[in-house]
């Protein structure tokens, strides 16, 4: 599977690199490509190290104004014009979605790719992977969404979320009809 994962460019705690660190090797071994944001910093360079060092393939989708931070050496490295365009490069390269800790612009893309599968503009899974509680509180506002009318559709048909890797990777391929 082509996995697009959202993730900060940040220096983050152990509680955030070793649970993207797992991830990321069980997404190599299992022979999917990460498709990201493609620069080599932070929490995206420990996913892209993982990925690659446990075999699997790396598809970035940098944006012109971050270019001098994209990782060099990937299998293959788009620049886009745009936030926007990165968006949209990054969600149509992807058989999935997962999303990990990051901030404002992480968010920014978790919303709207929850925004488009709640309209029907794709129907890809989408995991937020919930590391060390991060996205404690996201949870509890989605449920209140839910519970209170502003979601049209099961949260569980919009969103997983997954405390580990191993969660999130099983959930992915049962939605592809990955056999174990």
């Amino acid at each position: 599977m082509n996995i697009c994962v959202f993730c900060s460019a940040a220096d983050l705690d152990d509680r955030y690199t070793t649970p993207a660190r797992e991830f990321a090797e069980l997404l190599g071994k299992g022979g999917h490509t990460l498709v990201w944001g493609g620069s080599d910093t932070g929490l995206m360079k420990v996913m892209a190290d993982g990925v690659e060092n446990a075999g699997g393939k790396l598809v970035g989708v940098s944006v012109e104004f971050l270019a001098h931070k994209a990782r060099a050496g990937v299998d293959e490295m788009i620049v886009t014009k745009d936030l926007a365009e990165r968006k949209a490069q990054l969600l149509a390269r992807a058989d999935a979605v997962v999303i990990m800790v990051g901030g404002t612009g992480t968010l920014d893309e978790a919303t709207e790719i929850l925004e488009l599968k709640k309209h029907g503009m794709h129907t890809k899974p989408v995991v937020l992977l919930n590391a060390a509680g991060f996205y404690d509180g996201l949870k509890q506002q989605f449920q209140r969404m839910e519970e209170e009318g502003f979601l049209p559709i099961p949260l569980t048909d919009l969103v997983f979320f997954a405390e580990d890797g191993v969660g999130a990777l099983a959930y992915l391929e049962e939605q592809a009809g990955v056999q174990a």
